[in-house]
């Protein structure tokens, strides 16, 4: 009797399994049954104040990044021309600013900034325009835009890794239905309206190559599809306008203020549609805020939980040992950059420490705060960091080790070097072909050592970061990892 209910039990759930040669059909649900369940929370439903912190806690961590983006295409939406604020490159939205030197040490617009490129960058608003992106002929040069959507997942391959040729390519948001003009040669299209695009271009660290680039760096534009007549434009960075800066401070621009989050979160919502699997995550947020809205005490609890939030949770992130893929000698790495998806945790420590950062493949990031026995980097220290013979990071593009003070930018210092690697001409080799890079604040005595010098902060915390720019597989596939930071004193 208990056999035959059973089975009655799974052919009533089309589990029973079916006579030789039939075919097991599963019973279909009952006609309009999703249609009944509602698709997320009852409008005007009444929640309680520990709920509503409960989904504050957690949407202020997984789409921080999204409103650290809506908040800058806020600001940028203000900017008149293309210029720079002190030395910081900024230009209106679906227009970018390029660089004509390596990113000065004062700038706090994006942490981990580096000094082995020519940085450009501009906002894209996909919604107001689809943007024309001009590739100008680099010759030998190593160079890469990357082009991030609201998410900070890239959506366009252009650079040197790519094979991309010279000309112009079409950037358009998710709902654009527009003609393609002649002489575009390629169009990406962006799973959200907003955007950023960050042209990197290599240059040594001589005078001869600084000037060399100039001419290259004139091509580099983009600008609203309306203005495309297929002829390659050209403009003279040195000669925009300079304002005095606006911003201070030691760490990196607060793009994301936690009593400002439920404001500016509905509008990167908006922007970033849900990821399959986002539709409920969507729902339990948006009526959160609805709430919110008709409830000042709820919105006071909120901001709390999101000051809260910002504090135990995303702050930490600042630092690299707490996140990423552990390696030998306690570096770290990531392997998901840029192509982030749903790996929440991930995607806010990258933005939170480092954020805009290249898809592996176009370069692959290895991030360190600690010495070989596990102790903070210090200034107050000296440390050394040896390559063994061809045992550089294994690169098509080229590689850099750069030092970060506390709040990842760059530790002021007299010789004005903030990294080491293929840009520099001059560093020096042991006699077995290894190379050793010296990390201190006080100035080495001992040429060699001058020669590979790296200076650190006279005290506090720091942090050494390694790029390899066009990595190849033995990098990529972690064959490839880097040595121990070994302690001299």
């Amino acid at each position: 009797m208990v056999n035959r209910r059973l089975a009655l039990l799974a052919a009533g759930i089309g589990l029973l399994a079916a006579p030789p040669g039939a075919r097991a059909e599963p019973i279909a649900l009952s006609p309009a049954w999703s249609h009944s369940m509602p698709a997320g929370p009852v409008a005007g439903t009444k929640v309680t104040e520990a709920y509503a912190r409960l989904v504050a806690r957690d949407s202020y961590f997984w789409a921080w990044p999204l409103v650290n983006m809506a908040s800058r295409r806020i600001a940028y939406a203000r900017v008149p021309e293309m210029m720079y604020a002190g030395a910081a490159p900024m230009a209106p939205l679906n227009r970018l600013t390029m660089l004509t030197e390596y990113f000065p040490p004062d700038v706090r617009l994006v942490a981990c900034p580096n000094q082995d490129v020519v940085y450009g960058g501009g906002l894209i608003a996909l919604d107001q325009s689809p943007v024309v992106v001009q590739v100008p002929d680099f010759g030998n040069r190593f160079w890469v835009y990357q082009v991030v959507d609201s998410r900070t997942d890239g959506f366009a391959q252009l650079g040197k890794m790519y094979g991309t040729t010279p000309g112009f390519y079409l950037l358009v948001g998710p709902d654009w239905k527009g003609e393609v003009p002649k002489g575009i040669t390629r169009v990406f299209r962006s799973s959200t309206n907003t955007g950023n695009v960050i042209p990197r271009v290599f240059q040594d660290d001589t005078p001869q190559d600084k000037a060399a680039i100039q001419d290259v760096l004139k091509q580099i534009m983009i600008y609203p599809l309306a203005e495309y007549d297929g002829q390659m434009k050209t403009i003279d960075w040195s000669a925009l306008k300079r304002i005095p800066p606006s911003e201070g401070g030691n760490a990196e621009t607060q793009w994301v203020a936690p009593g400002k989050f439920l404001d500016v979160l509905p509008l990167a919502l908006d922007d970033a549609p849900p990821l399959p699997g986002e539709e409920a995550r969507y729902a339990q947020v948006r009526a959160v805020i609805d709430a919110a809205k008709a409830d000042p005490a709820l919105r006071k609890a909120i901001d709390e939980e999101a000051a809260k939030a910002d504090a135990e949770l995303v702050t930490p992130l600042l630092q690299f040992r707490n996140y990423g893929i552990q390696l030998p000698h306690h570096w770290s790495t990531t392997t998901n950059n840029a192509a982030f998806g749903t790996d929440y945790y991930t995607r806010t420590a990258v933005a939170r420490s480092n954020i805009f950062v290249n898809a592996p493949n176009e370069t692959k990031y290895f991030y360190q705060d600690l010495e070989s026995n596990g102790a903070r980097l210090d200034g107050a220290r000296r440390y050394t960091l040896t390559f063994p013979k061809g045992q550089t990071p294994h690169v098509n593009g080229f590689w850099s080790l750069t030092l970060y003070n506390e709040h990842h930018f760059f530790a002021p210092n007299d010789i004005k070097r903030y990294s080491v690697g293929t840009k520099n001409r001059d560093l020096k080799y042991n006699a077995d072909g290894s190379l050793t890079i010296y990390v201190q604040a006080d100035e080495p005595t001992d040429p060699l050592e001058r020669a590979n010098w790296l200076p650190a902060p006279k005290r506090g915390n720091f942090s050494l970061y390694i790029r390899a720019y066009w990595p190849r597989a033995e990098v990529t596939d972690g064959s490839w990892t880097p040595p121990a930071v070994l302690r001299r004193n």
